[in-house]
């Protein structure tokens, strides 16, 4: 039987360069996370983040054939991550059986500061950039759902590939912290200019992260050792323009619609989104303790990169892959005390990990959810 099996990946973040990379930092306990002036940005107020410095990129791209001008970092860093995720598979992205998937919250939105940006701000046009850089004659998908565009992005790149009319989908996804990104956050107060916390009882706040991050997916028979795409749900319960549901509502729906019948003895963990503010991290717990989760270890990397945004939904779930094939639960950086209603099995230690699936959880504003199932065969 034909399932979405995963070919690649790939994951550039201020912590490498690589899937392998990143996985070695994190399970080392580093944290790209550091205090950024906020004056040097023209932002109201200093922000810890995680932020790549582009030029410590400016030799991957010339190796990648990528032009110094004619492209925004974001742009350039999409192809980059795909480039790298492509190197070795034989797949030609050139190819109409191909399809190109790009997954950002806000895009090129920096351009709205310049005098003339010429429709270069939406993602669309940047997803039309990626794709041609390739030689792909496909129209691209362009997935921007708040903070569930990663994981969305990946849930249709399964539905494409069951339709019959690709063979691969390449979903590739990120997003710039930006003045319009980190002064918007500041806006609602919800920044920390400290490490985050996630769940943790002293938590105050999320902290903005970059990162591109690609996954490759096929239709074939899966083999052996190969990733599958299970199954995936968006679920919104729109509460509210930016603040989650109290009851966890649309976290909950989806969580039981990825794992129906499956066998949860086989769950190696939940990867949860875990931002460490106040709201989001009580709701995700009144989720998993309503879907009889609580006693399924989980764990976040927002203590790590924090939040990449449109990259999150991707790298999370590779790099949750890369934690099953080693046997290892990565730490919940940050976490000491629970500071959630409904306790949850969460250690700031990295644990032996056992089973062959995960499932991966993200919420985002306007009440978004998404949640998908991940086995290795």
């Amino acid at each position: 039987m034909k399932q979405a099996v995963k070919i690649s990946d790939n994951v550039i973040s201020p912590l490498g360069i690589g899937t392998s990379e990143n996985f070695l930092a994190i399970k080392d306990g580093k944290s790209a996370l550091r205090l950024h002036s906020g004056a040097e940005r023209d932002i109201p107020e200093d922000f810890c983040a995680s932020i790549i410095d582009e030029d410590s990129l400016k030799e991957e791209y010339l190796k990648a054939g990528i032009p110094e001008d004619g492209y925004t970092p974001f742009e350039k860093r999409l192809m980059l991550s795909v480039s790298l995720a492509l190197h070795g598979t034989g797949i030609d992205p050139s190819s109409d059986k191909v399809l190109f998937i790009i997954s950002s919250t806000k895009g090129n939105v920096d351009l709205l500061h310049t005098e003339d940006p010429a429709g270069r701000e939406y993602p669309g046009y940047s997803a039309k950039r990626v794709a041609s850089f390739f030689g792909n004659p496909v129209p691209p998908v362009t997935v921007s759902n708040a903070c569930i565009s990663g994981l969305s992005a990946q849930i249709n790149a399964v539905r494409e590939l069951e339709t019959g009319h690709f063979d691969t989908v390449i979903v590739t996804g990120g997003d710039i912290q930006s003045r319009f990104i980190v002064s918007g956050f500041q806006s609602f107060k919800a920044l920390s200019k400290e490490p985050c916390k996630p769940f943790d009882a002293k938590r105050d706040g999320l902290n903005p992260g970059e990162a591109a991050a690609t996954v490759i997916y096929s239709w074939k028979e899966p083999q052996k050792g190969d990733w599958v795409a299970v199954k995936g749900a968006i679920r919104n319960d729109a509460n509210h323009i930016s603040g989650p549901s109290r009851t966890g509502e649309g976290s909950f729906r989806a969580l039981m619609a990825v794992l129906g019948d499956a066998d949860r003895s086989d769950l190696a963990f939940v990867n949860v989104h875990g931002t460490a503010t106040l709201y989001n991290d009580e709701m995700e717990s009144i989720a998993l303790s309503r879907a009889g989760l609580s006693e399924v270890p989980v764990n976040g990397y927002k203590g790590y990169y924090g939040h990449t945004m449109g990259a999150a939904g991707i790298m999370e779930s590779v790099l949750s892959m890369k934690a099953v094939e080693e046997g290892v639960i990565i730490g919940m950086r940050g976490y000491s005390e629970c500071g959630v209603s409904a306790p949850l099995n969460i250690s700031a230690d990295n644990r032996p990990a056992s089973g062959t699936s995960f499932v991966k959880l993200l919420s985002g504003f306007g009440g978004c959810n998404a949640a998908m199932l991940f086995r290795k065969v």
